[in-house]
């Protein structure tokens, strides 16, 4: 498939979503909201289900207005019956799970919470679509961190051992077996179609979380302060959070579609092939260190650094990258911008906010120049 086709074919399917009920638990955290905004810009009927916002930090979620503009469900992805009850309640066209708890530093402090988050919390979704007697292209995200790391240079592939030696790492790799257990055991012939997505280190504007290294990055340069970088060392497949995002939407588009056509052996192999993992990571030049990003977004917001490694600091992984050719033959899926293009994307939202632009004004325009990329 050319790179023509690929766009011609990417812009028809997103098509797929208009006036369809889509479902996105998570829907308030960075990556949820981003994709909420991506979604109602084209045409879904977005209903989302997340725990209470903290109030004490910025949410991208209230920067983009977004409780008024889609239906805001709040919940627990842990009570079963809540997720049962808000699946059912929608009867969902699509469904994207990214409720999570998606800090590694945060694991080691709560790992029950964040076994029952990951593990359970996607056992109930996947329960509640059971229940569904319609069509459904369910796309359940978890990690890059769900390979046993082995510090490889090369990255990993959909097929390579999973593992884990953090709470989160290891929480997202059981929440992938359990995936492919429930897919073979109660989706093979059922209406909905079920794939799983991993990716991470994603970067891009609205990320206020705290232990991650833009956002510390950002809040350091606002006060004036230097950087606190504690793994300068640590080599991570950077990408911004809408190449990923495109993944997802691309992934559901093509679970729909051949979830819908006559039934055979031909078919069949299609829906087996899609109803399955995938990578979506960046080219392999964006494999840099964290160093080598913090360097790159202080040529956009002029700054400092300083080294705070720990060497009592609970285990991270230290060499991290993906291999995405799967997503590129089965979708025509390639990500669209390089290491320096991310950075300044990134970095030019957070300054333009920072000096009055309206973020949902920033969000969408970024949508757009993705889209047209």
């Amino acid at each position: 498939m050319t790179r023509e086709q690929a766009d011609k074919n990417r812009h028809e399917e997103m098509g797929i979503f208009r006036d369809k009920r889509v479902c996105v638990t998570g829907h308030t955290g960075f990556k949820g909201a981003w994709l909420c905004e991506w979604l109602l810009g084209l045409g879904a009927r977005v209903s989302g289900f997340s725990l209470a916002q903290a109030s004490s930090a910025p949410s991208l979620f209230d920067q983009l207005a977004l409780a008024d503009r889609l239906k805001d469900t709040r919940g627990d992805v842990r009570h079963p019956s809540e997720v049962s009850e808000w699946v059912a309640g929608e009867q969902p066209d699509f469904l994207f799970h990214l409720a999570a708890q998606p800090l590694v530093r945060l694991s080691y402090k709560v790992p029950v919470t964040t076994w029952e988050t990951n593990v359970m919390g996607t056992i109930h979704v996947m329960e509640g679509l059971r229940m569904l007697a319609r069509p459904c292209a369910a796309v359940l995200i978890t990690t890059d961190k769900v390979y046993e790391n082995r510090e490889w240079l090369h990255g990993y592939r959909e097929a390579d051992p999973l593992g884990g030696h953090d709470p989160y790492s290891s929480s997202k790799a059981g929440a992938e077996i359990a995936i492919a257990s429930w897919r073979a055991s109660f989706f093979q012939n059922h209406p909905v179609c079920v794939a799983s997505a991993r990716a991470g280190n994603v970067i891009g504007g609205g990320d206020w979380s705290e232990d991650r290294i833009v956002p510390d990055l950002v809040r350091a340069l606002q006060a004036g302060r230097p950087v606190p970088v504690r793994n300068k060392t640590s080599t991570r497949p950077w990408q911004h959070v809408l190449e990923p995002l495109s993944g997802y939407l691309l992934l559901a588009a093509r679970l729909a579609e051949a979830g819908s056509k006559h039934e055979g052996p031909g078919t069949r192999r299609e829906v087996s092939d899609l109803c399955s993992a995938f990578n979506f990571g960046p080219h392999l030049e964006s494999n840099k260190t964290v160093k080598n990003l913090v360097e790159e977004a202080l040529k956009h917001w002029p700054g400092s650094w300083e080294d705070r490694s720990d060497p009592q600091a609970p285990h991270e992984a230290g060499k991290l990258n993906l291999v995405w050719d799967k997503a590129h033959h089965l979708l025509g899926w390639s990500p669209r911008w390089g290491f320096a293009e991310t950075v300044e994307k990134t970095m030019a939202w957070y300054r333009a906010a920072a000096q009055g632009t309206d973020p949902a004004e920033l969000t969408r325009r970024q949508i757009a120049e993705y889209s047209q990329t």
